[in-house]
């Protein structure tokens, strides 16, 4: 526990994590305002709890760049030497400083989650945003399950390249470009795109929804696997990643 105690300080002590915590709350209760805010009659009977949740995956993105900054700050400024003369133990220390960020990560998803929920109900009030099915909670209260794994896998990242830049550029491009392109590939481009990390994180979210003004329900045949499964496997890469992150922290010098 001690070290949970040290990490949460370290992690505080600086600007960062706060402006990034700000910054992720903000968008996606923005974004729920700007798609919510300006719907006429017929748009707020058609809406449904999906449009509440447009900026999730930007201020998912955010999160994971303030948990890979966690890490590489330390490297970048030599103070990992210290933390690892102070516990010898890398992967406790480590794994100490995945659990502060992996909470706070959950927690500022929760928040957003809920305030853009929240500002949807308030700005489109005559729209049918109660949260009644599983699928709805999954979306909803799954964000900070999510944004929890997320963080894992910016942080596992973060212990491998070292580099705040080299980091932050794979957690953007990884989620946002290179699985899109998966797509462009003959034959095997669709399996490859089904079985991406964050594909399966956004299906367990997304599964059983219905896409708000656009109608319909999600495709079945667009996802690999069921929702938890999906969960499940999103996780066993976070886990895969970390371990190989921690592998490499134990070998490599500080």
């Amino acid at each position: 526990m001690s070290v949970i105690a040290v990490e949460r300080i370290k992690l505080f002590s600086t600007r960062s994590p706060w402006w990034c915590m700000i910054i992720a709350a903000v968008l996606t209760v923005g974004f729920a305002a700007l798609t919510t805010g300006f719907l006429n009659a017929e748009e707020e009977q058609q809406a449904t709890i999906f449009i509440t949740q447009p900026g999730a995956q930007l201020s998912q993105m955010v999160m994971m760049v303030m948990a890979a900054l966690a890490v590489t700050t330390e490297y970048r400024f030599g103070t990992i030497r210290t933390s690892f003369q102070a516990v010898p133990q890398r992967a406790s220390l480590l794994l100490g400083k995945t659990a502060v960020v992996a909470f706070l990560a959950a927690v500022v998803g929760l928040i957003a989650a809920f305030g853009g929920w929240g500002i949807g109900n308030l700005f489109a009030a005559n729209a049918d945003l109660a949260i009644n099915t599983s699928a709805e909670w999954r979306l909803i209260a799954g964000q900070g399950l999510i944004f929890a794994l997320s963080a894992v896998i910016a942080v596992a990242v973060g212990i491998l390249i070292r580099q705040s830049a080299g980091a932050i550029a794979i957690l953007i491009l990884w989620p946002l470009l290179v699985e899109n392109l998966f797509n462009l590939i003959p034959k095997v481009g669709d399996d490859l795109s089904k079985w991406s990390p964050f594909a399966n994180g956004s299906s367990f979210l997304n599964q059983g929804q219905d896409f708000g003004l656009a109608g319909g329900d999600a495709a079945g045949s667009s996802f690999a696997l069921g929702p938890w499964w999906a969960l499940l496997y999103f996780a066993g890469w976070a886990a895969a990643l970390m371990t190989l992150a921690l592998f490499s922290a134990s070998k490599r010098d500080a």
